[in-house]
């Protein structure tokens, strides 16, 4: 009778075992972005004296989303490179030519993430970053989620703001331009309006 309840508890544990990824699993919803309020803006230095501004359209993001162990939650964003805009139609031009963007060749960036973390209400989001053909580790900090909410068609969206600072260098963008003229750091800034599915 004790080997009995020995085997009914080794059994019971198993069970527990293999149900606890299942559960985890079931914690977690798919988001998908709306094209139509997401967008990555970049803000870089000009010859230390001003701050030029733009932003990046056509940004498709995928939130695997776990509430219950953020640590399970992931995200794929690719950017639409080609859609880039400063304000200045020339300026746009140049910056989508060989020497920066090179959209002909380059255009759409993606960022990946490899894992996220949880403190106080902020995520940081590990990933990596394909931008202008390299491949380099970016970290995005996220001062935490917004929603749900749910619209008039009865869709419940959520939103985040991320931030990230690169060097515009490290992805071979600018390469031949010193940074007195153009700065080396680009602060980003991504802003999500996800779906859930």
């Amino acid at each position: 009778m004790k080997r009995l309840a020995v085997v009914a508890r080794v059994l019971g544990a198993g069970v527990l075992a293999l149900a606890t990824p299942f559960a985890i699993a079931q914690n977690t919803t798919q988001w998908v972005s709306d094209p139509n309020h997401s967008e990555v803006d970049f803000a870089i230095n000009h010859m230390s004296v001003s701050t030029v501004h733009g932003r990046f359209g056509n940004v498709n993001a995928t939130l695997h989303l776990n509430d219950a162990d953020i640590s399970k939650s992931s995200v794929q964003v690719t950017i639409g490179v080609d859609t880039v805009d400063t304000g200045v139609q020339a300026r746009d031009n140049d910056i989508k030519g060989a020497s920066y963007f090179d959209v002909a060749n380059f255009p759409t960036a993606t960022f990946a993430s490899t894992s996220v973390s949880k403190t106080g209400n902020d995520l940081t989001v590990a990933g990596v970053l394909t931008l202008h053909g390299v491949t380099k580790p970016v970290v995005l900090t996220i001062e935490g989620l917004t929603g749900p909410v749910t619209d008039q068609r009865g869709k419940v969206h959520r939103g985040f703001s991320a931030t990230a600072t690169i060097n515009r260098t490290d992805f071979g963008i600018g390469a031949k331009v010193p940074a007195a003229m153009l700065g080396a750091e680009v602060k980003l800034t991504i802003e999500l309006d996800v779906i859930k599915q």
